[in-house]
């Protein structure tokens, strides 16, 4: 065994080579996204890995890979696992034969998501059991036995870390080396493998029965545990129960119970630390899940326990947890005085700093240019998941709608059915076009809609780190691949209008709009530039002395490294990387000249 400091999300993956996986497939999503990537760091080429083009794709490819008693990951955050959930659901009744590992990364806050989903509740709907890790170090540990689980009830399981786990750093004692499992080939047999109603109806029974011994099999699980012999007892999982800890550390007579394994929920255990309880608080983020399945407990056996939590508001019912709100909520709970350290009424506000694009940014041009095409005109602008989404941002105010991956590309459609005076816009990068937007561009056409697609296509999954795409010309096994074309994949759909142009070269863009908006039907504009933090900058722009001060350039396009300075208007050397959109459009040319730094 060795130590190594890493990321939760590196833990996890750390611990499925050492579980022996043979295939790991996701789509990037924070804050799930390190976990493919440590594979790929740690596993020498030993095993498949891939950036799936969506997260239904990778749910497949990594159920079939257990159909064959391979060991399969499958990552993706949270608003993934509504994208793979038609596979999900149904490989939940057929079935797998090596260890399957469905990691769903949750979101409170949420920080970087539309929604604050409980992936807890996915299970439960699925009828899949559920590991909820509580640290990194926890993290490697439990994918061990979750694949583990798997294979022994034969049914995929579904692991569920929060962002700050996943995002947490620990030293994990990991193995020296890690060794792929071997295992014996997909074995033809059409009366287990393919689900037809009469095999769905039996194997939806015998789903209900194996969990209740799943349920009874987690009773004695290394990390459901409980502490302390108090009266009043705090129930807790996940990070949240890290939290309660840090504040019950000098308090080990208070007794806190944690679940780590939601569902099917752990009963023998939890009557079992609920011994000589009277009242509980239930202290987890997201849903009231812990909270609805101790009342159902104590309902059942009839016992006499008080329960507190979100639902009569003795903890938050939204957002993230921390540290402070542990210390608050458990200090009212058990008469505690969180004493001075914790005050923080005279801490100045954190300054605001909301999300912007880049300075730089190839997006900032197209937005502008529309706008720019689109001025005096009725028309809706559909955004959509990724670095775009951003274009919502004053003083570009480019963004009407964001709904889904994908949702821009058929939203468009459906405002030009109903206001069809307006011209709609569906905005949407390449990443997420391969992802989720061909189908739309594809009903868009055979439906007769009147839009135009803009496609921001920035050469990368920008929002989510970087990582590789269909149209980038590598994947994740390292390997050089042909480049899938926007432009040929729009043809075969049968655009006939179609537009490629630089973000950045303002004139050009302006009049691609106003070229495609006089035009019927389904239209593309692909505005091509590279992102900003994987190309090379082209140096610093410049005020003269011409400037009149009329802060055009930043009433209109709002870039980051457009500041003042006294009162004057000035640029950020810092920020600025030459891209020369604000020399567009100042009135009297006084910015000018990349130096070329």
């Amino acid at each position: 065994m060795k130590k190594e400091y890493v990321m939760g999300n590196g833990a996890i993956a750390l611990g499925a080579l050492t579980a022996g996986v043979n295939l790991a497939a996701g789509y990037p999503g924070t804050p799930s996204s390190e976990i493919i990537e440590t594979l790929s760091k740690y596993s020498g080429g030993e095993i498949h890995l891939e950036w799936s083009v969506n997260e239904k794709a990778a749910m497949e490819v990594a159920c079939a890979a257990a159909y064959t008693g391979a060991r399969s990951m499958v990552t993706m955050k949270q608003m993934g696992l509504n994208v793979a959930s038609d596979p999900f659901m149904s490989v939940a009744y057929v079935g797998v034969k090596g260890g399957m590992v469905v990691v769903s990364a949750d979101d409170p806050g949420p920080i970087s998501s539309q929604t604050e989903q409980d992936t807890r509740r996915f299970a439960e709907f699925a009828r899949v059991p559920v590991f909820d890790p509580s640290s990194a170090g926890e993290a490697y540990e439990m994918v061990q036995d979750a694949f583990e689980y798997s294979e022994k009830y034969s049914t995929p399981v579904l692991f569920r870390p929060t962002t700050r786990v996943c995002h947490a750093y620990s030293s994990v004692e990991i193995a020296d080396s890690f060794e792929t499992k071997e295992y014996e080939g997909f074995v033809k047999d059409s009366g287990k493998w393919v689900i037809f109603p009469k095999l769905a109806n039996a194997n939806h029974g015998m789903i209900e029965k194996r969990n209740i011994q799943i349920g009874e099999d987690f009773s004695s699980y290394r990390f459901n545990t409980f502490t302390g012999s108090s009266k009043k007892a705090v129930v807790a999982g996940g990070v949240s129960c890290s939290y309660a800890r840090e504040f019950l550390k000098d308090y080990p007579d208070l007794k806190l119970i944690r679940v780590a394994t939601p569902y099917p929920f752990p009963e023998d255990f939890m009557l079992k630390a609920l011994e000589g309880v009277e009242e509980v608080l239930c202290f987890e983020e997201l849903s009231p899940f812990l909270e609805e399945k101790t009342l159902q407990l104590i309902g059942k056996h009839r016992l006499d326990i008080k329960v507190s939590g979100k639902l009569d508001g003795a903890a938050p019912s939204k957002g993230e947890y921390s540290a402070d709100i542990a210390a608050d909520v458990l200090g009212r709970f058990f008469g505690i005085d969180a004493g001075d350290g914790n005050d923080l009424s005279d801490m100045p506000d954190l300054p605001v700093r909301p999300p912007v694009l880049c300075a730089g940014c190839p997006h900032r041009g197209a937005f502008y240019a529309v706008k720019r095409a689109m001025q005096g005109r009725k028309a809706y602008f559909c955004g959509d998941i990724g670095c775009y989404t951003l274009g919502n941002a004053m003083p570009l105010d480019m963004v009407d709608t964001c709904l889904c991956m994908g949702a821009g590309v058929t939203m468009a459609q459906g405002f030009h059915w109903v206001e069809n005076d307006a011209v709609t816009f569906a905005f949407i990068g390449d990443s997420t076009f391969f992802a989720s937007g061909i189908t739309g561009v594809v009903n868009a056409v055979y439906n007769e809609a009147d839009m135009i697609l803009c496609v921001l296509d920035n050469s990368t999954t920008a929002m989510t780190g970087h990582q590789p795409h269909p149209g980038t010309g590598r994947n994740m096994m390292g390997n050089a691949v042909e480049k899938i074309s926007i432009e040929k994949i729009l043809e075969g759909i049968g655009l006939n209008k179609i537009v490629t142009v630089d973000p950045l070269d303002l004139d050009a863009s302006v009049n691609a709009v106003n070229e495609c908006a006089e035009e019927k039907g389904v239209k593309a504009i692909i505005f091509k530039s590279p992102c900003i933090a994987i190309s090379k900058p082209k140096g610093k722009c410049v005020i003269d002395g011409k400037c009149v001060n009329c802060k055009k350039c930043i009433k209109e396009i709002g870039c980051p490294a457009l500041i003042t300075v006294d009162g004057q208007v000035a640029i950020d050397r810092n920020l600025c990387t030459g891209c020369g959109l604000c020399a567009q459009i100042c009135p009297v040319s006084a910015i000018g000249g990349a130096d070329n730094e």
